[in-house]
């Protein structure tokens, strides 16, 4: 199952700041549970679990998915975390989150999977494209799509725009000018513990 339905700050309580999951702050800082207020010494596994889990919850894939990108990851020359992070920042639904286009990932998956968004002056309905420098994403020239976005332009957004997108918010067009730098991305993550979770299941 590719999306998470359920609470969304249970799973923020739990993880941390997710970003791309929701922008909502909960009120409890306790874990949640039954014993969740009960502070516990995590487990080596345990810490590597939660890491993955970040991955997971935030960016909206599912386990198979995240399994393939880490060996699509594992097959490029450069360091496995790092390019794990830059495959899955350059998903068409990232960045339109990025850009500011929707409060969260979700919404931005919604706003691709519903044809509002074309790359190159072609429409994509496919959440998880895969982004190249280069690339020009637009908003579609249809009054709904532009009212939707420029709805979402108006709220605050937590993702600053990075220096790997350039953004004009008159013509709600964007260029990639590049693959985006580690410090660039938002969510607060040790992705060596990942790639150490999945080293024996790769």
């Amino acid at each position: 199952m590719a999306r998470y339905r359920g609470a969304k700050l249970r799973i923020t309580r739990r993880l941390g700041d997710l970003p791309g999951l929701t922008s909502k702050i909960a009120k409890r800082t306790s874990r949640p549970g039954q014993h969740g207020a009960v502070q516990k010494k995590p487990t080596q596994y345990g810490i590597r679990l939660e890491e993955k889990q970040k991955l997971r919850f935030n960016y909206g894939i599912s386990e198979k998915q995240l399994m393939n990108y880490i060996r699509q990851a594992k097959g490029i020359k450069g360091t496995t975390g790092t390019i794990l992070l830059q495959l899955l920042e350059m998903r068409l639904d990232n960045l339109i989150f990025r850009l500011g286009l929707a409060p969260t990932i979700a919404a931005a998956r919604q706003l691709v999977s519903h044809k509002h968004i074309q790359v190159n002056n072609t429409r994509v309905s496919i959440p998880s494209y895969q982004c190249q420098p280069g690339d020009v994403l637009s908003v579609r020239d249809n009054a709904a799509s532009k009212s939707l976005v420029n709805t979402y332009l108006e709220s605050p957004s937590l993702s600053q725009s990075p220096q790997h997108l350039d953004f004009d918010k008159k013509s709600l067009t964007a260029k990639v000018l590049g693959i985006v730098d580690r410090e660039w991305v938002a969510l607060k993550l040790n992705e060596l513990f990942v790639i150490e979770y999945y080293s024996r299941k790769i």
